[in-house]
């Protein structure tokens, strides 16, 4: 291997980091943040800041948003893809590597494991009350992270006008994601290049615990790493590579099954999704449902919303949904296998097509975003897109509340608006009651997601709906 990529590995721990991190402490850190990353991208990124930044130390606020706004832009999961961000600037290659297989490991087998007993018992009732604990639990941590990203993104009016349109944009409108980043990133830039300082990036704000950490007094300092520069060389060596575990496998499965056998479709179609996932999972959900039960008949439309469930309240992207999809394309035609084979195969397909791309944008463009750090301009747009985000975030926990909260929804149309709304008398007073005493407990109280999410399910088994 050529210098410039050995030069872009990283150590491995047998010799100290500047920041002082070593590469097991990391593996430790990043198993956690998997474990705890429960709630959509709102949950996820939540917990990923609480534990980097706030508790660790290991980059600064700013450092965090630029990285964080840069993975919003990028087809995939958001949240995976800013774990791998930060993993590689820790340690290079390998801890980026580390930080995003580690982010879908316990969602993959979790899910696996429920897949398994979905198809014996014919649902997921076993575990009805533990989902329901979950979910009590997850929309307090996804309310959470609405609280704590926006104390920190809506630093004037300018911002929160920002959030408000998005806001808007997402539910009234349904303005696709993609467009309302875009239209934040443009408002932002010209903000900033008029000089107002409404639109100027930086610290100076304040988090709902206090004043934020700086760049500059988080481990890993202000500057960019070494391997962290622009290198062309090895952005394109190492993007090859990816290409290759991405891509080879479906030309295998193409030349050797042909293009109609199961796995070859699963493999295409999945990888089609991947390059069209802007906005997270649920931008694409909608379409997912309609070409894997319509077109594929892979399964029906109530085992979509059990495998959106399942993915709701286990650890890993929501879009692990997907894992259940191809799981039970296989499962219901397995060719010359037995069934439970060709899931469990077309499962490890399934997010193996979904997730290594994430890779591939990652260590592509990084390097290029890190250089990129300090303009006054992008800054402007960051921010702005921080804000939007924040809007979008919160349509997030609206949607999930208003589906766990409440039994039935209508939609309430006029001309170009259209606004769910919960069916007042489907309130569900178990799921209220337990969403509050998980809400108390993380904001009146203080307490960390695990004892919160252990104690409601806890509750749920207890008492199930």
């Amino acid at each position: 291997m050529s210098s410039a990529v050995t030069d872009a590995t990283p150590d491995t721990g047998a010799s100290p980091n500047p920041h002082g991190v070593t590469f097991g402490e990391a593996f430790r850190v990043w198993l956690r943040v998997a474990a705890l990353s429960f709630g959509g991208p709102a949950g996820q990124i939540a917990v990923m800041h609480r534990i980097v930044v706030d508790e660790k130390r290991w980059i600064g606020e700013q450092r965090f948003l630029h990285a964080l706004n840069y993975c919003m832009l990028l087809p995939g999961p958001e949240a995976q893809q800013l774990a791998i961000y930060i993993g590689w600037l820790m340690h290079r290659t390998a801890g980026g590597l580390v930080a995003g297989i580690l982010f879908v490991l316990p969602g993959f087998l979790s899910i696996l494991a429920l897949s398994y007993l979905y198809v014996t018992l014919g649902s997921v009732h076993a575990v009805e009350g533990l989902f329901f604990g979950l979910k009590a639990a997850v929309l307090a941590v996804v309310i959470q992270a609405v609280v704590r990203v926006g104390g920190r993104a809506l630093k004037n009016r300018a911002m929160i006008g920002i959030a408000a349109a998005a806001f808007l944009a997402i539910f009234v409108f349904h303005v696709p994601f993609p467009v309302i980043i875009l239209a934040a990133a443009i408002i932002g830039f010209l903000g900033s290049k008029s000089g107002s300082r409404l639109f100027q990036g930086g610290g100076g704000h304040k988090a709902a615990g206090g004043a934020d950490l700086s760049d500059a007094h988080a481990l890993l300092g202000e500057e960019i790493p070494d391997h962290a520069r622009p290198n062309l060389r090895w952005s394109l060596k190492i993007s090859a590579v990816l290409l290759v575990l991405w891509l080879l496998p479906l030309l295998l499965l193409y030349f050797f099954l042909g293009p109609d056998d199961i796995f070859t479709q699963i493999g295409v179609f999945f990888s089609k999704m991947a390059l069209v996932t802007f906005g997270g999972a649920y931008a694409v959900l909608a379409y997912v449902a309609q070409e894997a039960v319509q077109h594929f008949g892979w399964l029906k439309p109530t085992e979509m919303l059990d495998g959106l469930g399942m993915a709701e309240t286990t650890p890993g992207p929501l879009i692990m949904v997907l894992q259940f999809v191809g799981f039970m394309g296989a499962y219901r035609d397995p060719g010359s296998l037995g069934p439970m084979t060709a899931a469990t195969l077309a499962a490890i397909l399934t997010t193996w097509v979904t997730f290594v791309p994430c890779f591939l944008w990652i260590f592509l463009g990084a390097p290029f975003i890190e250089k990129l750090r300090g303009n006054t301009a992008l800054a402007g747009a960051m921010s702005a897109i921080t804000a939007a985000v924040v809007g979008v975030i919160l349509n997030l926990a609206i949607w999930f509340g208003l589906h766990f909260l409440f039994r039935s929804a209508e939609v309430h149309s006029l001309g170009p608006f259209s606004i769910e709304l919960p069916v007042w008398t489907s309130l569900s007073v178990p799921s209220l009651l337990l969403s509050l005493a998980a809400a108390i407990a993380i904001f009146r109280f203080k307490l960390a997601v695990i004892p919160v999410l252990l104690g409601c399910a806890v509750a749920g088994m207890v008492w199930p709906v």
